[in-house]
């Protein structure tokens, strides 16, 4: 199972939805950029990277291919935000 050993936050002051965006490395060798961190009506959550097409829709660049790594990957990344909010 891979690894994520590294998660590196940069909070967004004066945004309504975006908190924050987030890097994740796995197993020290492979970094996913521009993770953004969003608040929505439900509380907060993550959207990976990605980019407009053509047609003006949004498709990610990056993702875990099933739901289970993705909650794996939000609960992480969600955590340390939480935890570096707190400390400022």
């Amino acid at each position: 199972m891979l690894q994520i050993t590294d998660i590196r936050l940069r909070t967004i002051e004066g945004q309504n939805k975006l908190k924050a965006v987030a890097s994740i490395t796995i197993d020290g060798e492979f970094v996913v950029h521009d993770i953004k961190i969003i608040s929505g009506s439900r509380g907060l959550f993550i959207v990976m990277p990605s980019r407009k097409t053509a047609e003006g829709d949004y498709k990610d660049i990056a993702h875990p291919i099933n739901s289970e790594t993705r909650l794996r990957i939000q609960d992480m990344i969600l955590d340390r935000y939480r935890k570096e909010i707190m400390e400022s």
